[in-house]
This record gives structure tokens, sequence and C-alpha cells, in this order.
């Protein structure tokens, strides 16, 4: 039998290959990024398709997801944006394009990859699984971050409109709140707070977890923090 099909947007050498490296033992995958260096590495990793994508560009998703040879089982949207300074600085391009790639991209992805998902016979009543990558700036806005938290409340908005309307139709939409910072090639944790940082690997396997749950009990959002987090 040929693998599901699974789309992570936003590839790169974080999170996002952590979750590529897990999927591909069962996924066909297509990596998906404005910038190719970091995918292409990932790509070939793993023996996965790669496509330089805008996700902002709505044309260019409509024909990644086109021509995909089959309807995806596994959509995942990761891009996001930051401009920080003082609210009564930020210049408002600046903000507006931070925004489209936070909100307007996951609008278009999810979109499109609904459009494919919905076209797909259910297995088991379940056509696929739509996950958004969200952060605490979708809960609490702080200073100096009013764009990636003006993105991120959106998001997570359109997550959850989302699967009210889509898990009666066997989608199951998740967003996901990465509360912490994440342990990414690169980064190094405090070495006065060992284990202070999220691991890549272990969020990939909640994500693994969400996109294998049974529709009785399905989540809509989810929490990842680290384990000294004070609440």
């Amino acid at each position: 039998m040929n693998k599901p099909r699974a789309v992570i947007i936003g590839a790169g050498a974080g999170l996002s290959a952590a979750v590529a490296r897990d999927l591909s033992q069962d996924h066909a995958l297509t990596l998906a990024a404005r910038g190719g260096e970091q995918m292409r590495a990932v790509a070939e990793e793993i023996g996965a398709r790669s496509v330089l994508l805008d996700a902002t560009d709505e044309g260019a998703v409509a024909r990644l997801f086109d021509e995909l040879p089959e309807a995806p089982r596994v959509v995942v949207y990761n891009p996001s944006a930051r401009v920080r300074g003082p609210v009564a600085e930020l210049p408002v391009e600046e903000v507006r394009r931070a925004v489209d790639v936070t909100a307007i991209g996951a609008f278009i992805c999810g979109k499109h990859a609904a459009r494919r998902m919905l076209e797909a016979e259910p297995l088991d009543g379940v056509r696929g699984t739509i996950l958004f990558t969200g952060a605490s700036a979708g809960v609490k806005g702080f200073p100096q971050s009013a764009p990636f938290a003006m993105g991120k409340f959106a998001q997570r908005g359109l997550a959850e409109s989302m699967a009210r309307e889509l898990h009666p139709q066997g989608i199951h939409v998740v967003w996901i709140n990465i509360d912490g910072a994440i342990l990414n090639p690169g980064r190094v944790e405090p070495a006065d707070k060992p284990g202070s940082m999220l691991r890549p690997e272990a969020i990939a396997r909640t994500y693994r977890h969400l996109i294998e749950q049974d529709r009785s009990a399905w989540t809509n959002e989810v929490a990842l923090r680290p384990w000294l987090e004070r609440f």
C-alpha cells in the first residue's frame, strides 16, 4: 500500500525537522518553506520531496496542494514572524507582514488542506489532521511583541473555528501552544536551568499522538511547557 501523504509547511532544522523525521517512518513527506537550505538538508536525510513556498501566496499554496498525488492525511503549519519594539514605534508594513505570515498564511494553508482532505474518502471516519504550531503569545500578549500576539491570537481563533466546522466532517484540527523555548540546533539551555527548554523530539511525539487520537476524544487545543514552568 502507498504511504499516506503528510505536508509540513515552514520546514527547517528545528521542530519541523523533528516532526518530519518522526512522520517519515510511515508517511510520504512533502516539505515546503520559503528558504531552501535547511529544508533540503532534512528532505535529503529522510527521502522527502521539497518545495520552495511563500505561504502567504495563495496561488502557490493552491498549486502545492493540487500537485500532490493524493489528498494529504496530515498537514502541519509552522511559519510565524515577529517584529519587536514599542507599539508606538512599530512600522505598519512590518507589522502587516508579520501578521500575514503567522495568521493569513495559516488560513490559506488551512483552507487548501481542508479542500483536498474533503475530497478524500474517510478512513474509519477520518479524512485527515491539520496541526497549527502556536505559542503562548496566542494566549497572552507580551510587552513589545504586539505583532506576534496579533498573529498567534488570530491563528488560535482560526484553528478553533476550523475545528468546530471540520471535526464533524472527519478532519481533526488542533492548535498547539508551544509555551516555552525550544532547544533547536544552535541553542543552549541556561547552565542554572537544565531541562528548562522543550526538546523538539518530545514535541514531535505529541504531534504524533494528536494525529493518532481516536475521534471519540479529539483534542482541539493543547499546551506544551517545560516540566519546571511556573503556571
